[in-house]
């Protein structure tokens, strides 16, 4: 597995968004060499991990990063945050980072790119071959509103409590090939699927399928999507070490030729636009039965799905660690939340992500 992360910059004194990204990436591209880049705005910096199948070794590196990054900001007098979305807002249309793929972007999808300084956190499993992602593909897609719930790290939009604990989420929703992906039959409805897109323009090559899980276009990997910027390298690793586990327990169900879980789509998309309003704190949908129920319910399902599948796992002290602290303080979303009650200052939420950011 591997994992990509997105950050922000910000000014530590106004708190607003800089624009300085490429000069962050080339100073950190000194120790990081390719893991790290701009994104499609100058707001964002990106870092991608090598593939590991130790979750400890994936933790050293992403901290690694995280502080190699945080380390380029400071010398241009910025600091590194992990959030979903700016706190503060941002301007609209957004600085695009110079390059024709952005450049093509903006021209065919037009305002869709002006929120587009949305971050998230993408774990990658590898796969031997297509068909296999989209068996796993299938066997996820019933997990996706835990995972949002659990990642959930972006209730702030344009200066303003969203009233979402996943925004995020819902900027990603207006893409035309975005949210849940579909049941595939098979690897020929994928590609004819893919085909059709590619055909009536409505994507711009295969790197533009963003549903929340997608077979990576460049690498032999299934992407999970579906998360927020995560506000902590721990919390990075849950996500990560959840995912691993659900993906052991998918390939064991697809060696046995057991069928996935197939929920109705439009159930499956309104439990995550449940997952992605209320997080932890609220209700959300049981797939099985169709009814609401306390959304922490679905989360320790998932735990106890996992958690046999973990149990040699060298990282697993750091998972159980990460576990307490969600069910304590809550997600991302809860703890920018509570950063913010203290004096109903927004600032107090940029300076917790700058603290959280290379924390631990």
């Amino acid at each position: 597995m591997g994992v990509e992360e997105e950050y922000l910059l910000v000014d530590p004194v106004s708190r607003q968004l800089s624009t300085q990204a490429d000069k962050v990436v080339a100073q950190a591209a000194t120790e990081l060499g390719d893991r790290v880049t701009t994104e499609i705005t100058r707001y964002q910096v990106e870092v991608r991990t090598d593939p590991h199948t130790s979750l400890a070794e994936l933790g050293d590196q992403l901290r690694a990063a995280r502080h190699t990054v945080a380390r380029a900001a400071a010398g241009l007098g910025l600091r590194i945050i992990s959030s979903g979305t700016p706190v503060l807002g941002q301007r609209t249309p957004p600085p695009l980072t110079p390059g024709p793929r952005y450049a093509r972007s903006a021209a065919m999808f037009r305002a869709l790119d002006n929120e587009q300084s949305a971050c998230a956190c993408h774990v990658h499993i590898g796969v031997p071959d297509l068909s296999t992602a989209l068996h796993l593909s299938n066997h996820l897609r019933p997990w996706l509103p835990a995972l949002i719930a659990l990642s959930a790290n972006s209730p702030f939009w344009q200066a303003q409590d969203t009233g979402y604990a996943s925004w995020r989420t819902m900027t990603w929703w207006r893409w035309p090939v975005a949210g849940p992906p579909p049941y595939f039959e098979s690897r020929t409805h994928f590609e004819d699927l893919l085909d059709s897109l590619l055909t009536t323009d409505t994507l711009m090559d295969r790197g533009g399928l963003y549903w929340d899980i997608r077979p990576s276009h460049h690498v032999p990997t299934l992407e999970i999507r579906v998360a927020d910027a995560a506000p902590t390298v721990d919390d990075t690793l849950l996500l990560a070490g959840v995912v691993k586990g659900l993906a052991t327990l998918a390939l064991r169900a697809i060696d046995d030729a057991l069928p996935a879980p197939r929920p109705q789509p439009e159930m499956l998309r309104a439990a995550c636009w449940r997952a992605a309003r209320d997080g932890l704190a609220g209700q959300g949908i049981n797939l099985r039965t169709g009814r609401l129920e306390p959304a922490t319910a679905h989360l320790d399902r998932l735990f106890a799905a996992v958690r046999p599948t973990l149990e040699t796992e060298s990282g697993l002290p750091l998972l159980r660690a990460a576990r307490a602290r969600v069910r304590d303080e809550g997600n991302g979303a809860d703890r920018q939340r509570a950063a913010h009650q203290r004096r109903q200052d927004l600032n107090d939420v940029i300076d917790y992500l700058v603290h959280t950011a290379t924390a631990g």
